[in-house]
């Protein structure tokens, strides 16, 4: 084959034997690396987009590695000759095949290729080499003007080439072929030769596309996820009380209770989740306070909250207790085809009177704050929503002062905390409680001492202060 070097530029020595060796035994340590961190990697078998997208980012890299040690593997060995008798099947799962490599004499038209070319093109190693006239013929019609403007350039301007065209070989095997080149220049400076290095990267291509099209699937699964997020949100705008700031009651008549309310998100999660509050004021002038939660997140029990706050809201308005109410809620939840299995805690107040009516199903007790100190509320008997169909709920009743402050949360409210001791962090706060003049100084007191911490669930708390 003719030299790839112009007249004035020196022959490069080839690289010595020992330090391609140990190139080569870099690779294979590293590749054998790469490939335990594979089969340690979490998800194997998962079909999650991640997951995917994991697994071909591995794969493509342990295949470039592979054709890194073939191709210093051939630098070292030296290219095959020119008459192989039979062409060498690329190592199985190799990306790449050999590097294959050509020159064309422009002053003689002749043409030489090595022995990987005539594999990598598919041709019969006895035929005879390509001219560039005819090496078109073997590129598919729609890349056939790309080739042509590499070599045009590279023969006419003197632009390196540097790209990539698809070939049909024989039975109709289309592969991707990425060339490299550049010309040879005569003593003149005038072009009189053009050699070039040519790969095949079809199933880098597929790898990489792969890898492409996982992270895309990943992508848009992200984005499926937040625009649920975002209807959840809207949803709870439109139809559920707003879950920050005060709790603002039409007030017929004079203002009896002050309220205050706050939504602390989980904070691994973007997705709304099942707590909630509200409170109502109904038409005999009593005030209706609910606070509860629900299994699940997203759109789905934002609909089952929508349902169940519309439920309550109703019964209410039609005069039921808060017993009563809980054990037709009970048999509402119990009856639909997917139960919304939770917790609740409903309060009727009578500003008459200064009287809260309550029940609970399951949920945790209102606590009352009171000239320094706090307590939790006497609990009526319960159980848990969708539990027992057609169960009987008993209510309670508590006598309420001027000043008094009373607290109701969902669990989760104190993190790592639930029940009794979460009761008795809150109770804690009792001398800040019942120091602040408003509700919503004593929202701001909790979230400032609990909803800064990292939490796992979702949690609501709704603060009534007694006026008159």
């Amino acid at each position: 084959m003719p030299s790839h070097l112009s007249a004035d530029r020196p022959a490069a020595q080839p690289p010595g034997r020992g330090s391609v060796d140990a190139l080569i035994s870099q690779t294979r340590r590293l590749k054998g690396d790469v490939d335990a961190v594979r089969r340690d990697a979490a998800g194997e078998g998962s079909d999650h987009p991640r997951e995917r997208w994991q697994r071909a980012l591995y794969d493509l890299a342990l295949h470039q590695l592979s054709d890194l040690d073939e191709h210093l593997a051939q630098l070292r060995d030296g290219p095959l000759p020119t008459a192989a008798p039979e062409p060498m099947a690329p190592p199985q799962g190799s990306l790449l095949s050999r590097v294959g490599s050509a020159e064309w004499n422009l002053l003689t038209d002749e043409a030489s290729w090595s022995g990987e070319l005539y594999q990598i093109l598919g041709r019969d190693p006895a035929a005879p080499p390509l001219t560039l006239d005819e090496l078109p013929s073997l590129v598919v019609d729609e890349d056939r003007p790309t080739l042509t403007a590499m070599v045009t350039n590279c023969l006419v301007d003197a632009r390196p080439i540097d790209g990539e065209f698809r070939i049909a070989r024989r039975g109709g095997d289309v592969r991707t072929v990425h060339m490299m080149g550049e010309p040879v220049l005569d003593t003149d400076g005038s072009t009189a030769s053009m050699w070039a290095v040519l790969r095949d990267v079809s199933e880098l291509r597929r790898s990489q596309r792969a890898v492409s099209e996982t992270r895309d699937s990943l992508h848009h699964r992200q984005e499926a996820a937040r625009s649920e997020h975002r209807l959840a949100v809207e949803l709870q705008e439109a139809v559920l009380p707003p879950w920050r700031g005060s709790l603002r009651l039409p007030h017929r008549g004079p203002r009896t209770l002050d309220l205050a309310s706050q939504h602390l998100p989980a904070s691994t999660s973007t997705m709304i989740g099942g707590d909630w509050y509200d409170a109502l004021e109904l038409t005999d002038g009593e005030t209706l306070l609910s606070v509860g939660d629900l299994t699940g997140q997203g759109v789905g029990v934002t609909s089952n909250m929508t349902m169940l706050l519309g439920a309550v809201r109703g019964m209410a308005m039609a005069g039921a207790q808060p017993g009563q109410l809980m054990a037709w809620l009970n048999q509402l939840l119990d009856a639909t085809v997917q139960p919304a299995l939770g917790s609740a805690v409903c309060c009727r107040y009578r500003p008459a009177t200064r009287t809260l009516v309550w029940a609970q199903a399951g949920h945790p007790a209102p606590l009352l704050f009171r000239d320094g100190t706090g307590r939790v509320l006497n609990t009526p008997d319960g159980v848990l929503l969708g539990a027992t169909s057609g169960a009987v709920y008993g209510q309670t009743e508590e006598t309420l002062q001027v000043g008094d402050m009373l607290l109701l949360h969902t669990d989760g409210l104190v993190p790592g905390h639930t029940g009794s001791a979460a009761a008795n962090l809150l109770l804690g706060l009792a001398p800040r409680l019942t120091g602040n003049r408003t509700a919503q100084d004593c929202v701001r007191t909790v979230v400032e001492e609990f909803g800064e911490s990292e939490r796992e669930d979702n949690a609501c708390v709704l603060v009534a202060r007694v006026m008159s």
